[in-house]
């Protein structure tokens, strides 16, 4: 156990430290396109580049709250706080997203008075140039931050990488529209373009705040019941009749769930007490130690009887009708499969007596 616990710690501070780096150099890295987007935009002032170079202040503000929340996040779990401090993680990217919103309401004011009122553009060479090292330099480092988010659990840095990754595309099509400009002479396309970057970013923005809300709102996560689900299934055992009222969100790169378990009812506290402790090991071990898991015991009933895979069973008092897949659907239901399946024969009773 001492040597499953100094793994345990040894792996989670190389993925804090991990973290901390791919966060560190995400700012470094935003600080330095931000200033050569401003470069480009003296050379050429064009309303596009600007938009470009104003969505990259939110990126550096955005990576500096990003470097903060993976810090805090990483604090363990106290007396005031039992489930870790990774909510703050959604507070940070609902702050980005709320970032990213303004922004692109700047850019709309921009776009829309160069529209109207185009302006000169000079040296759109050299803007194109240095647009396009910045979009290599962006979507290099948006697929390290999305990867490293991933491999460490950390929406923040997932959410980051999402952030640059929509630069690049933003930068792209800033390259396209003066690139238009250029071999059509409108100049009225550099605001116009500007307004779509607008769109985009607010497009960009409102997703974040909007998975920031779900997450402070403790929302049901589809993808991790599935795999909680998933799991359950391949390691069913005949003895656990069945599983319901399966919950379970996410803290961080915590992750905290609770279900009712029904076991034969002729079992002693002890015998109940460590087949529920086996289930919990299963799943703690699936997700590396990083699940808090609470198991209501049940004790069957009847009516769980037409639904129980035993096969030598002194309590039985229905025969087995049919095996119930253990799909998330099923596990997440309010009552017990065995209390659904009766109810079903009752209103098909009823049903066939009118």
């Amino acid at each position: 156990m001492p040597e499953q616990t100094d793994g345990k710690l040894r792996g989670e501070r190389e993925q804090f430290h991990s973290r901390v780096k791919a966060i560190s150099l995400a700012l470094l890295v935003s600080i330095v396109l931000m200033a050569a987007k401003f470069y480009a935009y003296r050379l050429t002032d064009s309303s596009a580049i600007l938009s470009d170079a104003l969505e990259s202040i939110i990126n550096v503000v955005a990576s500096s709250f990003a470097l903060g929340s993976v810090i805090l996040a990483a604090i363990p779990p106290d007396e005031n706080h039992p489930y870790g401090h990774g909510k703050i993680e959604y507070f940070s990217a609902g702050f980005e997203g709320a970032f990213i919103i303004l922004a692109a309401l700047g850019i709309f004011k921009v776009g829309v008075a160069h529209i109207i009122h185009p302006p000169e553009i000079s040296e759109l060479g050299w803007g194109l140039l240095i647009l396009v090292g910045v979009s290599i330099a962006n979507l290099l480092l948006g697929i390290m931050l999305i990867r490293t988010g991933r491999r460490t659990r950390s929406l923040t840095l997932i959410a980051d990488g999402k952030h640059v990754m929509t630069d690049v595309y933003v930068t792209v099509g800033v390259l396209l529209g003066l690139l238009m400009v250029h071999l059509t002479g409108w100049l009225w396309l550099d605001g116009t373009v500007a307004c779509l970057v607008g769109i985009n970013i607010l497009i960009s923005g409102g997703s974040l705040v909007r998975e920031a809300f779900s997450g402070l709102m403790n929302a049901s996560d589809p993808e991790l019941l599935e795999e909680i689900s998933e799991l359950l299934a391949r390691h069913r055992k005949d003895i656990w009749i069945d599983v319901h009222q399966l919950r379970a969100w996410s803290s961080g790169n915590l992750i905290h769930m609770d279900f009712h378990l029904i076991l034969p009812s002729n079992f002693t506290l002890e015998i109940a007490h460590r087949e529920g402790k086996d289930l919990e090991n299963l799943i703690k071990a699936h997700f590396e130690g990083r699940a808090g898991v609470l198991i209501h015991l049940d004790p069957c009933t009847d009516p769980d009887c037409p639904i129980c895979l035993r096969e030598k069973c002194d309590l039985r008092g229905n025969d087995m009708e049919k095996e119930i897949p253990w799909s998330r659907e099923m596990l997440t239901s309010q009552g017990s499969a065995g209390s659904r399946l009766n109810l079903e024969k009752e209103n098909s009773v009823l049903s066939t007596l009118r």
